[in-house]
C-alpha cells in the first residue's frame, strides 16, 4: 500500500468513525436536545427516530464506500477530507460541546 493509498484509507476510516459517532450521539441526544436538522426532524415524524438515523447513516456510509472505491482519483481524497471536515465541524464539535456541558452541571 502506497502512502497515498494509506492516507486515503485513514480518511475513509475516520469518516466511518465520524458517521458512527454522529449516529450514536444523535440517537442519545435527540431525547435531551431534540434534532437540529429540520430535514431529519421532518422525516423522523414519519419513519421514527431509529429508522431515520439508520437510513441516513447507511446512505452516508454507502457514499463513503463509493468515494473509497474511486481512490485512484485525486478528487476522491479531497472529497473524503471535505466530508471529514464537515462532520467534525458540524457534528463532532457541537455534540462534544453539549456532552461536556452536561458534565459541568
Amino acid at each position: 500500500m502506497t502512502v497515498t493509498e494509506e492516507r486515503l484509507h485513514q480518511l475513509f476510516v475516520l469518516n466511518l468513525a465520524l458517521q458512527l459517532f454522529d449516529g450514536v450521539a444523535s440517537w442519545q441526544g435527540i431525547h435531551l436536545f431534540g434534532e437540529g436538522n429540520p430535514f431529519l426532524h421532518g422525516i423522523m415524524a414519519y419513519l421514527g427516530v431509529g429508522m431515520t438515523l439508520l437510513l441516513f447513516k447507511v446512505k452516508a456510509c454507502g457514499f463513503l464506500i463509493v468515494l473509497r472505491r474511486c481512490g485512484q482519483h485525486r478528487e476522491a481524497y479531497q472529497a473524503l477530507a471535505l466530508v471529514a471536515t464537515f462532520y467534525a465541524g458540524l457534528s463532532f464539535v457541537p455534540w462534544m460541546t453539549r456532552i461536556v456541558s452536561l458534565l459541568s452541571v
